[in-house]
C-alpha cells in the first residue's frame, strides 16, 4: 500500500525555498500600505490560480462532491445498510440505479454515503495532521536550541517509520471507528509538513519585522502566530491540498485490508474489496466506487498543482 504522505514528498522540494511570503502581516512600525501589499497577496495567488482552467474544474468538481456528501440522504434514495437479501446482486436499471450488492444494498446509496466517509477522513485527518505539524513546526524552528533538537528528533524518528504501517498499528489499537480511523491517518501523516513548516520559520524568523516585534515585547507565541504563521501559509496550503487525497486513499487502503471503517458502514475501500470478489459475476459492484475513487483522486492532484503554482511567483518569470 502507498505512504498516505506520498503526495506530499512528491512536491516538498519544489515547494520549499520558492514559494513566496503569502501574507507579509505589518508588524510594529510598519506602515498600511506595507500591509495592504501583504493582504494583496492572496489575491493576486487567487488570480494566478484562477488563470489554471484544469484546477478551476478540478475546484468545481470537489465542490460538487462536498455538496453530495451533506446532501446524502436526500441524494440517496435507499439506506446503505438495509439487506435485502432477494434482491442481491440486482443490476443496474431494475429499482436500483447502480444496482445492488451480494446483501440487496443499493450501490449507488451506499456510494454517496461513502463519499461522505471518504471527504470525512480526508479532510478530518488532514486538519488532525496541520495542527500536529503547526505545533510542532513552530515551536521547533522559532525556538532553536535544544528544543529544536528534541522535536525534530523527534520527527525523524517518525520520519523513518513507515506511516502506512503507522495507521493499521493504531487502528488495531483505537479500533475501527471513524474517528480512530481519522486520527490514525492523521497521527501518522504530519511529519512532512512539520519539517517543511519548521524551515519555513527559520528562514522568517530574523526578517526586520519579527525584530521589531520582539524589541516592542511581543511573546514567542504571539510572534509565531501573528506574524510567522501567516506567511507560512502558502506553502501549507500546497502541502494540505496534496494531503487530503493522499488520506483518502490511505482509508481506502485501510478498507481494502479490512481495516478501515467498522463494517457495515459503507466505505469506498469497502466496496472496491466486495467488488473484486464477484468481479466475475457482477462487475458492475466495482466500477462506479472504482471510478469516483479515480476521478477524486485526480481532481485533488488538479487542485493541488493549481495551488502549488498560484504560489509560485517564479513561475511567472519562465
Amino acid at each position: 500500500m502507498s505512504d498516505p504522505t506520498a503526495p506530499l514528498n512528491a512536491v516538498i522540494d519544489e515547494v520549499e525555498g520558492t514559494l513566496p511570503d503569502v501574507s507579509e502581516a505589518a508588524g510594529p512600525g510598519e506602515s498600511d500600505s506595507s500591509r495592504e501589499r501583504g493582504q494583496s497577496q492572496f489575491r493576486l495567488a487567487w488570480a494566478r490560480f484562477g488563470r489554471n482552467k484544469i484546477a478551476v474544474v478540478g475546484l468545481g468538481f470537489i465542490a460538487v462532491l462536498i455538496i453530495a456528501a451533506i446532501l446524502a440522504p436526500l441524494i440517496a434514495g435507499h439506506d446503505p445498510l438495509t439487506v435485502d437479501v432477494d434482491n442481491a446482486l440486482v443490476p443496474p436499471g431494475h429499482g436500483h440505479l447502480l444496482g445492488t450488492d451480494y446483501l440487496g444494498r443499493d450501490l449507488f446509496s451506499r456510494l454517496i454515503y461513502g463519499l461522505r466517509t471518504a471527504l470525512m477522513v480526508g479532510f478530518g485527518a488532514e486538519l488532525a495532521a496541520l495542527l500536529v505539524a503547526i505545533i510542532i513546526g513552530l515551536a521547533a524552528g522559532y525556538a532553536g536550541g535544544r528544543a529544536e533538537q528534541l522535536l525534530m528528533g523527534f520527527t525523524d524518528v517518525m520520519y523513518a517509520f513507515p506511516a502506512y504501517l503507522f495507521s493499521v498499528i493504531l487502528v488495531t489499537v483505537m479500533g475501527r471507528s471513524l474517528g480512530a480511523v481519522i486520527l490514525a491517518i492523521g497521527v501518522a501523516a504530519w511529519v512532512t509538513q512539520a519539517r517543511l513548516i519548521r524551515a519555513q520559520t527559520i528562514s522568517l524568523k530574523e526578517r526586520d519585522y519579527i525584530e521589531a516585534a520582539r524589541a516592542m515585547g511581543a511573546s514567542g507565541p504571539r510572534i509565531a502566530l501573528r506574524y510567522i504563521l501567516p506567511n507560512a501559509i502558502g506553502p501549507i496550503l500546497v502541502t494540505t491540498s496534496f494531503g487530503i487525497p493522499g488520506a483518502i486513499a490511505a482509508e481506502a487502503g485501510l478498507s481494502l485490508l479490512g481495516l478501515g471503517v467498522q463494517p457495515p458502514a459503507p466505505t469506498w475501500g469497502t466496496m472496491l474489496r466486495e467488488g473484486a470478489q464477484y468481479l466475475m459475476v457482477a462487475p458492475y459492484m466495482m466500477l462506479p466506487p472504482a471510478t469516483l475513487f479515480a476521478l477524486t483522486m485526480l481532481v485533488f492532484n488538479w487542485v493541488g498543482d493549481g495551488v502549488r503554482e498560484a504560489f509560485d511567483t517564479a513561475g511567472e518569470s519562465r
